[in-house]
């Protein structure tokens, strides 16, 4: 499948994603995904419904629910809250 964009044929998404983005965007929204998922594989691992990650986060489940679908960018210390009754924090590495 291909797709017309802006005059231009592109046969992947990767193409299309450079086409509509900058490589800065592109690498916040890679990391955005990864953390997330990793919140989200964190809390099944545990055993967790969102409402119990509320009631151990003090975080509202509506809240960890957008934030989980990616309907809201959560802020940092929304993020620590979550990620302490996981037994997670965040580390601070090189990009890859």
């Amino acid at each position: 499948m291909s797709v017309n964009l802006n005059g231009n044929t592109f046969t992947t998404w990767d193409d299309v994603e450079k086409e509509l983005f900058t490589p800065e965007e592109i690498a916040e929204s890679k990391l955005r995904v990864e953390l997330i998922s990793a919140i989200i594989s964190a809390r099944k691992e545990k055993g967790l419904t969102q409402r119990e990650l509320e009631e151990l986060s003090g975080v509202k489940q509506p809240i960890i629910a957008r934030m989980e679908n990616g309907n809201s960018i959560p802020n940092l210390s929304t993020v620590l809250k979550v990620l302490a009754p996981l037994g997670k924090t965040l580390y601070i590495g090189d990009l890859k």
